[in-house]
């Protein structure tokens, strides 16, 4: 069982495919390794009874030599934002303990459609509103690397069980870092696709979205295995119509590389050679890179103001009428969303306007932006998500502009953005690169990332339980 648990999803699916390991045995593994490590807290709810029918159903498929689909017989888990047919949703909150929706959301029905099979919903604070993976109603998600600092968030508990062996592929969402953002702290690697390209039907606002669903995965190709399933129009999707053909490449052409070093924050000394050791590698495959210059730290006011605004307005009444429900860091944020103004909220779109811009015209000499994905390795559990953080030492700011400056603004502009592992710190904590494309251009992206992650060669496993 470890074995399996352990086996990436093309592995995995090569393994189904040729009669070595049947899906049954692959649902089981996954259970396991669940068990074994439910110290960590990755999972809101569990579909044993249902993965178990669904293994045996694909088993039987296998053995009558069916068209097998894609992600056939592939254990995969949902964070518990996104709906799942038949098995809780709770947005991570008390507020919807005993949701169980009717229908699966566009991401999940794609991968089921698949061959792929539910096993259970992952750990997110409160409607996704803080990076750490925590709350009331469910207590803490761990860090498997180690239990002092944070697995990140809001996507917290699928990067742990991915991390972990709780299945080879997870879903997650994405609304300001959240898949990147736990990635890094986790060591796998987290996608963020244009937006639209996986349609996100759960966005109250579509047209302004910034709220995104995701693959998660241990390495760069089963993350591209997972999205090629994903992705794909939508006619319900505003931002999901059929997309323009990505723009044709001369295969001589060395890809270019714009490398954002600080965006106007703190850096970690550690991060920062762990990032310029990967653009080196780059460099050695013949991409050209090059420094560019954007202030992202600015923006986190304006995003600052569409999150406590939609949050204000998704969950306002419920503050008022049963407040006991909710986590106090969620209350703080709604309460901090009453005191704008709607000038405030059209000033912060335009904001959102100009980064756009300032994006698209680095991207009009650079292939892909590099980046550290994380101004620092994971922080230490137990800070305050409202409050101010230390950074090398220093007084960095609040937590957004001071520690993932570098992914939300891409929530922002739209681009297609991953994360992926770099190295570790001294004290044995994974770090994160974050590569950034063009939109519609996420599979050229994932290309990019399999090269630099092979160049690379990060291989390093978070420590199983003695």
């Amino acid at each position: 069982m470890t074995e399996i648990a352990e086996l990436s999803a093309v592995a995995l699916a090569a393994a189904i495919r040729e009669k070595q390991i049947s899906p049954v045995e692959a649902v089981d593994a996954a259970f396991a390794r669940i068990e074994e490590r439910a110290d960590l807290n990755a999972f809101m709810a569990l579909a044993h009874e249902r993965a178990r029918e669904e293994a045996e159903a694909a088993e039987a498929a296998v053995m009558r030599g069916d068209e097998l689909s894609a992600l056939h017989g592939l254990p995969f888990s949902v964070k518990d934002l996104t709906t799942t047919e038949g098995i809780a949703t709770t947005q991570g909150s008390a507020l919807y303990a005993n949701q169980v929706p009717a229908a699966d959301a566009v991401g999940v029905a794609r991968a089921r459609a698949a061959g792929a099979i539910v096993i259970g919903k992952t750990t997110t604070p409160e409607f996704g509103h803080k990076p750490f993976t925590e709350g009331p109603f469910f207590g803490r998600t761990l860090n498997p690397w180690n239990a002092d600092y944070t697995c990140g968030g809001s996507s917290g508990g699928a990067a742990v069980a991915v991390s972990a062996g709780m299945g080879p592929l997870a879903l997650g969402t994405d609304g300001g870092g959240s898949i990147r953002i736990p990635a890094a702290c986790c060591g796998v690697v987290g996608l963020k696709a244009t937006l639209g390209v996986i349609p996100n039907l759960q966005a109250p606002d579509l047209f302004g979205a910034n709220s995104y669903v995701g693959p998660m995965a241990r390495n760069v190709a089963d993350t591209a295995m997972m999205f090629d399933v994903l992705a794909g129009p939508d006619r319900r999707d505003p931002f999901g119509q059929a997309a323009a053909a990505p723009i044709e490449r001369d295969a001589g052409k060395p890809v270019r590389v714009g490398f954002l070093l600080k965006c106007g924050n703190v850096l970690d000394p550690e991060v920062e050679a762990a990032t310029v050791a990967a653009m080196r590698k780059a460099e050695a495959l013949g991409m050209q890179v090059e420094p560019i210059e954007l202030d992202f730290v600015s923006m986190e006011e304006p995003f600052l103001v569409v999150l406590r605004s939609l949050l204000w307005a998704r969950v306002g009444k419920a503050l008022e009428q049963t407040p006991e429900k909710l986590d106090p860091t969620l209350i703080e944020t709604i309460r901090a969303g009453m005191g704008y103004t709607a000038a405030d909220l059209c000033e912060a779109q335009f904001a959102r306007t100009a980064c756009f811009g300032k994006v698209q015209q680095v991207l009009e000499r650079c292939d892909v932006i590099a980046s550290p994905t994380l101004s620092a390795p994971a922080l230490p559990v137990g800070l305050d998500p409202l409050g101010r953080v230390e950074i090398a030492g220093r007084d960095a700011g609040t937590i957004r502009g001071a520690w993932y400056p570098y992914t939300f603004p891409f929530n922002l502009t739209g681009h297609p953005a991953l994360s992926i592992p770099c190295g570790l710190s001294s004290t044995g904590l994974p770090i994160g690169l974050q590569l950034v494309g063009r939109w519609h251009e996420d599979r050229f992206l994932l290309d990019c990332a399999a090269k630099i992650e092979e160049a690379i060669g990060f291989s390093a496993a978070p420590p199983l339980p003695a």
